[in-house]
């Protein structure tokens, strides 16, 4: 398989807080050693918004801690997702919230810059969804201040959002830059009932990150296969095109995280392998 492939983080320790998916303060270290365990190449690293200066990415010396054990390990950092900006969105309609938000995510592309990260997704969905022409043009005018800068960093800002592929392309477009780019979760875009083939018609040269999830229709998630992802379907479009990126498995958790999700790894590598 030419892409890499990796796992959204906390998925490999038990649940932190009991949360679903957070920032496993005191594990996250471990989880390199069962990801190396578990043949994987990547953690995708997350920015909560709760203890958020307690996480490496934005703590004095923390750079130097996620680098050092990814030598160790060979289990890489690349890509992060900005749970952050779910809880404290760049669109705020509280001018604080908003202020504070950018000036996270200038900190958040320093660490990007000394790691070599190549995507930041930041996610538009539930409590930051794009869901009013408001919402959009106050997200359009936050992101267009930063494009110079992820430009000249060459880094992507990875979009994952709830809206359907004509005003996902329309936002896009308006955006107008070659690293504002698409993070398309398979499980999400099946549970929101979207068309598979037609998101990766409008919008397939533009994703830099997949991410691996079932859900069922209108609803939460559910293990690899028991909900409404027509994977086979999926990867066969997907062959289409010259995708590079990672694929990253947010695939259903339980409890304690690592049997489940062998049992998963074990499921999709079929699907993954076919893209060799």
């Amino acid at each position: 398989m030419n892409n890499k492939l990796g796992v959204m983080q906390g998925r490999l320790v038990p649940k932190y807080q009991g949360r679903y998916q957070a920032f496993p303060i005191g594990m996250w270290q471990d989880e390199f050693k069962v990801a190396k365990g578990c043949g994987l190449d990547l953690i995708e690293f997350i920015l909560d918004f709760n203890d958020a200066e307690e996480n490496p990415l934005l703590k004095l010396g923390g750079v130097g801690e996620i680098a050092k054990i990814s030598k160790v390990t060979n289990v890489s950092v690349k890509t992060i997702c900005a749970d952050y900006f779910m809880e404290a969105p760049l669109h705020s309609t509280n001018n604080k919230v908003a202020e504070k938000s950018f000036k996270i995510l200038e900190r958040l592309l320093k660490t990007a810059k000394k790691l070599k990260i190549t995507d930041i997704v930041i996610p538009c969905v539930d409590q930051s969804s794009l869901e009013t022409k408001e919402a959009v043009d106050r997200f359009v005018e936050q992101i267009t201040k930063i494009i110079p800068r992820i430009e000249k960093q060459d880094i992507n800002l990875s979009l994952e959002t709830d809206l359907p592929p004509k005003p996902f392309v329309e936002l896009l477009d308006r955006l107008n830059s070659k690293n504002i780019t698409v993070n398309y979760d398979i499980g999400n875009s099946a549970a929101l009932g979207f068309d598979s083939d037609e998101e990766l018609e409008a919008y397939g040269d533009r994703i830099t990150d997949i991410h691996i999830k079932d859900r069922v229709l209108g609803g939460g998630p559910v293990v690899l296969g028991g909900g409404y992802a027509d994977f086979l379907r999926f990867f066969k479009r997907l062959q289409k095109i010259n995708y590079k990126g990672p694929f990253i498995m947010q695939a259903y958790r339980d409890d304690e995280g690592v049997e489940i999700f062998k049992q998963q790894l074990a499921w999709i590598k079929p699907y993954l392998e076919s893209r060799m």
